[in-house]
């Protein structure tokens, strides 16, 4: 199967044929002119990321972010994610250890432009790394991190749409270099870390080797010791209010209509403080605003981490012309999350508690079964389980080893490695409950001649069950009986990664302008992933366990291997001549043939422009592609409970559209609705979403497919040294993107079309209420997003008072659209620039960073500002369905720029050679703006892109011998 076809990409791989053609003709000419070669070995090559081509320049036609060694000392960051992530160019939702619900596993992720972090490539050294938590990355063997803000598929394959990082490690270290660090949040001493590094490197007459070890832990912090997150805050009706769960510890019952004018007409009731709830006078009216359960007090803001890597790097020069390197990396992580106990929906869990339930004083059936059967609602919540947490183990290791060397004494290079990567994740939870043994528990009981409460019926007792009092959490005889149904579910995760690749490049043959130069390579990679899942957790076709439904999970197991071929020509055209110092041009292509559906080609053009020495004008087109991933492909059924508008609602009355009469009617291949009955309007309610991979739901999966486009310019005047400035315009598109359809998308597409296959994955009961919808994963989107990226250097002259040194980023996100389903015309274009939606993440318009660096001496000081610019929550367009108001719809809520101050000083001590550094970050102690828990999943924020600790301060010493 050929995925892409393009007159471009044709075009490219001509002349690239072409050029290795060529290659057959030219290197025994190339060989024998040494005095050319040698001059040209005198300039050393290097790769910048985005290219394979080594050339002399360090700026080229790609858009190349670099943090130094300086840089990333000086910053404090124990982690590289926590540096990495400040970048302008990084924007909605990437993974921090400070997101708790729905996190805890102490991840950093990257995700340039918004795209998702499965959008962004992480490499170390050039080679793709098993791991994407940038975390297990040992920050002491990092020289320097090259962020390619381009579309790379051409150059490096799968994933690199949005960009790449490129992690590069220290050479040629020696001595011994020992460091301690601690550091704590300002605001009741909190927050914690700790940490320190030892490195050891030794340099010989034909080689090298470096070693070293890391360890951090970071305590954890609870949103109850924060003002902003200690309360579940809601923007209701206009007014900001403090709300919570009415899942509550005394429950909230919605009681029969005979029962309720003792409750002066309430139709919900909740138990009297310190009443047993034997009696149906222990009851009075619920009410929200004071029997509501503040969930946010028990999660938390930071999850506590606890980290040990250690690295190996050799390299060995076998012979003159060839040498051999290693690249040995272990990362082992143990965090967990925590979140408020186990909240209890008796219907939505499909439990039953019995009318004759021993405990039961109401004498009615409470809750749902597994048939569909429904009777009145009962809430609680099991405080006594403590809270839901879960306990991460994850340990990472990578290993690469190869040659490389030089062809003769030509200026070809060559390089072949294998590389395995390794990582297993294995985690515990706690504070669920086994379900099959609850239904029992809360299903008839009774009291024997002996007075012993027990499960069943006198004729009919169920062996090993003690009954339940739902009706007092709290009672000690209670909490008792609910420990002994708890549920401890375990999960592990593996992933593997194998690969093999070989390069060469060098010079091809020389233009007048110039030589000209070719990369090539081939690889090929395999990956294999299993996830194991407790047996009480493995999900049924409904997406059902015998617990929770937000802890279960599906086994999976899967691989798939890819061969690849690239090949990547730079053209110099003109060479000092006038209006032109430079014009060069860049082809490059890639082959990738996958096991799972076929093969793609991507292409990119580059060119370079000097019209002057000191001005450079460059433009990148290159084509995009993510193949779909195992879990994209075998994925099995997980359950969800989205917002869902039934498109029969009303179904056989007046007024339903014309468009649905017949789908609703005859099915459109899901269940058909009796007309008889039709569907009573409700408006928006939860359905039950089962979602699982494109195997298990009978699609064929194929690529996200794009474009990068990319066009700048970088001027170093002159007439003022030490000052550089960069802008760049760019912009990406990308189509069939892989995403989870879910129930209102598969319902909406089913009933617009009755053909569609969408029409079987909604089943509904007899009545013609939907039972569940099954949200698989398929090709169904299309970004396009375009901005611009700033960045301004200036190193001022050495004067009396020190050396000093500015820096400016930004970024500009002008567009930022996605519409679901591109082939509806009518369909919904999401725009996500300039606001922030916990479907997506923080998209701010502008983002920025300001740096200053003094340094005099052996004293020296730095300065940092992160800048978030201004950004709405809510749409006042009634098809975005976004209001940031729970009670009104269509409201926008503004919000202003967020500054975020941090400064360091570091000092050389005499004695040796040690230095010590002590840094405060956010300075003024900013708190996150307050987004409300009704737009938020954590703590009232967005804890993805704003700071959740304040105030912290760090000092760290070290020293090298």
């Amino acid at each position: 199967m050929n995925c892409k076809t393009h007159r471009l990409r044709d075009a490219i791989a001509f002349a690239l044929a072409a050029g290795t053609t060529a290659l057959l003709s030219t290197g025994a000419a190339a060989a024998q002119d040494s005095s050319s070669n040698d001059a040209s070995k005198t300039l050393d090559t290097i790769q910048v990321t985005g290219s394979r081509v080594a050339r002399v320049e360090t700026e080229t036609a790609s858009p190349v972010v670099v943090i130094d060694r300086a840089a990333i000392e000086q910053t404090g960051k124990l982690t590289l994610g926590d540096l990495v992530q400040e970048l302008p160019a990084m924007s909605g939702a990437p993974s921090t250890p400070a997101v708790n619900n729905g996190g805890g596993d102490g991840k950093s992720s990257v995700d340039l432009r918004g795209l998702g972090d499965e959008r962004t490539l992480l490499l170390v050294n050039g080679r793709r790394v098993v791991n994407n938590d940038v975390n297990s990355i040992p920050a002491s063997a990092v020289e320097r991190i090259e962020v390619l803000t381009s579309g790379a598929s051409a150059v490096y394959g799968s994933d690199a749409v949005a960009g790449v990082v490129n992690f590069i490690l220290r050479k040629d270290f020696e001595g011994l270099a020992v460091s301690v660090d601690y550091g704590q949040a300002t605001h009741l001493s909190d927050g914690a870390r700790s940490g320190g590094s030892l490195t050891f490197g030794q340099v010989g007459d034909r080689g090298n080797i470096m070693v070293g070890l890391n360890y951090n832990k970071f305590d954890g912090i609870s949103s109850a010791d924060r003002k902003y997150s200690k309360d579940a805050t809601y923007l209701y009706s206009g007014a900001v209010t403090v709300l919570g769960s009415s899942r509550n510890p005394r429950g909230r019952i919605t009681v029969p209509t005979a029962l309720r004018p003792q409750y002066g007409g309430c139709s919900t009731v909740t138990l009297k403080p310190g009443a047993t709830g034997a009696s149906q006078g222990d009851y009075r009216c619920y009410s929200g605003a004071t029997d509501s359960f503040n969930y946010q007090a028990t999660n938390l803001i930071m999850t506590p981490q606890e980290r040990t890597n250690a690295f190996f790097l050799a390299n060995y020069q076998i012979t003159d012309s060839i040498n051999a390197f290693a690249q040995v990396y272990h990362n082992k992580t143990s965090s967990n999350f925590a979140i408020a106990p186990l909240p209890f929906d008796a219907r939505g869990d499909k439990v039953v508690i019995s009318a004759n339930n021993f405990y039961n004083p109401f004498g009615t059936n409470f809750g749902a079964d597994e048939a569909g059967n429904q009777y009145n609602q009962l809430l609680t919540r099991f405080t006594s389980l403590g809270q839901r947490r879960s306990y991460y183990s994850t340990v990472t290791d990578q290993v690469v080893a190869g040659l490389e060397g030089f062809v003769g004494d030509s200026t070809w290079k060559w390089d072949a490695a294998m590389n395995y990567g390794h990582y297993t994740r294995e985690n515990t939870s706690y504070g669920y409950v086994y379900y099959a043994g609850l239904r029992d528990a809360l299903g008839p009981s009774f009291r024997d001649t002996d007075g012993v409460i027990k499960c069943g019926s006198a004729g009919a007792v169920i062996a090993g069950c003690t009954p339940l009092n739902i009706f007092n959490i709290n009672d000690p005889q209670t909490i008792a009986t609910l420990g002994k149904y708890e549920a401890r579910p375990t999960y592990s995760n593996t992933y593997q990664m194998r690969s093999f690749e070989a390069n060469a490049n060098g010079e091809l043959f020389t233009l007048p302008a110039g030589a000209s130069q070719l990369a090539v390579g081939v690889s090929w990679r395999e990956e294999y992933q299993k996830n194991a899942v407790d047996y009480i957790a493995i999900a049924n076709a409904n997406g059902n366990c015998f617990i929770s439904q937000e802890a279960c999970g599906t086994p999976l197991s899967g691989k798939y291997n890819v061969k690849e071929l690239y090949a990547e020509l730079y053209v110099p055209l003109l060479s000092e001549v006038p209006f032109a110092h430079l014009l060069a041009l860049t082809l490059g292509s890639r082959y990738s043939d996958y096991n799972t559906f076929g093969n793609t080609t991507n292409s990119k053009v580059q060119l370079e422009w000097r019209p002057i020495q000191n001005l450079l004008l460059r433009g990148t087109v290159a084509e995009v592609f993510r193949a779909p991933t195992i879990e994209n492909l075998y994925s099995g059924a997980s359950g969800d409970a989205p917002n869902f508008a039934d498109p029969c609602i009303g179904y056989g009355r007046t007024g339903t559209p014309r468009d649905h009469e017949a789908a609703c009617g005859a099915g459109a291949g899901a269940t058909a609705i009796p007309g008889a009955t039709g569907i009573t309007p409700s408006g928006m309610s939860q359905t039950t979403g089962v979602w699982s991979g494109s195997v298990a739901a009978g699609f064929d999966l194929k690529p996200e497919q794009g474009k990068s486009f990319d066009w700048g310019v970088v001027y170093d005047p002159e007439w003022l040294p030490g000052f550089s400035a960069s802008l760049d315009y760019w912009r990406l598109y990308l189509n069939d993107t892989i995403n989870r359809a879910d129930a209102q998308t598969v319902a909406d597409i089913c009933y617009s079309d009755n053909n569609s296959p969408f029409c079987g994955f909604i089943n509904r009961y007899t009545d013609g209420q939907v039972n569940f919808i099954r949200e698989p994963i398929v090709n169904l989107g299309r970004l396009d997003t375009k901005g611009w990226d700033l960045a301004l250097r200036y190193r001022l002259p050495d004067t009396a008072w020190g050396s000093y040194t500015f820096g400016l980023d930004g970024t500009y996100i002008a567009r930022y659209d996605n519409k679901t389903n591109p082939d509806d015309p009518a369909g919904v274009v999401t725009h996500v620039a300039g606001t922030y939606n916990k479907s997506y993440g923080l998209y701010s318009r502008v983002r920025g960073r300001l740096f200053v660096n003094w340094q005099k001496g052996d004293l020296g000081a730095s300065w940092r500002i992160r800048y978030v610019g201004p950004f709405d929550v809510g749409s006042a367009d009634p098809a975005q369905n976004r209001s940031a108001d729970a009670g009104y719809p269509n409201v926008v809520v503004p919000y202003g720029s967020y500054f975020l101050h941090s400064v360091s000083v570091n000092y050389a001590l005499p004695w040796f050679n040690s230095k010590v550094e002590v840094g405060l970050d956010n300075v003024f102690d900013k708190q996150p703006p307050m987004l409300y828990q009704n737009n938020v999943l954590n703590a009232n924020t967005d804890v993805n892109s704003f700071d959740t600790v304040g105030r912290y301060l760090w000092a760290r010493y070290s020293m090298s011998f």
